[in-house]
């Protein structure tokens, strides 16, 4: 190799020199030229070798770099893919939270008519209770929204305020209740009597004149009708209602439709 390299340089060098004259011509094999083309021949050598070493460092580098780029985006195609099914997992659990919030939303609009229906008709019911009765109610009736359109308050709450109305409803029409009320009598003035209310169907009432009579509800409220021959039998039932006389059979006319 070392000979090859040498014979080219030599040609190299002999190449550009035009002939000398014979007595003009160093001799063949002169020291001084082949020193001079083996100094150049080492100087490639060194030139070549130093270039092959940056080389192979460079290469190491990028291989290096690139084996790293390729991890970054082997990384990245991941993540990328990982993100893909986790928005279309997104996607499909958004479909299904907008087709039950649909659900739902048609559902709350049902229960909405029926919760008006229910207010409605609770309002009739109320008519029934007697207006010394009434004020237990002022607050639930309260809550019913005129306008249901504008109703400020959930369905759920309208619901739980229909039911608070029933229970209250059906409790008074479950008793015997002793009210004392301010009610116009046969002279047309207001005096006060003793009421007696069976539920919310029929009511007896005694003034302390022994003015008696009987009650019934009706579309208008209650109306009442004078009978004085009730009043023995009233005020008999006022004394067992209030732990004063013993338990009895008291009879008591009753008005049934």
């Amino acid at each position: 190799m070392k000979r090859s390299v040498l014979a080219i340089l030599l040609g190299a060098a002999l190449s550009g020199v035009s002939p000398a004259p014979a007595e003009d011509r160093p001799a063949e094999g002169s020291l001084e030229s082949t020193r001079a083309i083996v100094a150049r021949w080492v100087e490639t050598r060194e030139v070549i070798s130093r270039e092959t070493k940056d080389w192979a460092q460079a290469r190491e580098m990028l291989t290096a770099r690139i084996d790293m780029l390729t991890k970054e985006i082997a990384t990245a195609e991941e993540k990328l893919g990982e993100a893909g099914d986790q928005r279309r997992e997104a996607l499909k659990t958004r479909g299904e939270v907008d087709s039950e919030a649909a659900g739902l939303k048609a559902i709350t609009g049902h229960l909405g008519g029926q919760v008006q229906d229910l207010e409605s008709r609770v309002r009739g019911l109320v008519r029934f209770v007697p207006e010394s009765m009434q004020e237990k109610f002022a607050p639930l009736l309260q809550r019913m929204p005129e306008n249901p359109a504008l109703a400020k308050v959930s369905v759920a709450e309208r619901f739980q305020n229909v039911l608070g109305i029933l229970n209250e409803l059906n409790r008074i029409h479950s008793e015997i209740n002793v009210v004392t009320e301010i009610r116009a009598l046969s002279d047309g003035k207001p005096s006060e009597v003793k009421t007696v209310y069976v539920g919310l169907a029929q009511a007896y009432y005694v003034s302390a004149r022994g003015e008696a009579g009987t009650g019934k509800p009706g579309e208008a409220g209650w109306t009442w009708r004078a009978d004085d021959r009730l009043a023995r039998d009233v005020n008999e039932v006022l004394e067992i209602l209030q732990n004063k006389s013993s338990p009895r059979f008291v009879s008591l006319p009753v008005e049934v439709k």
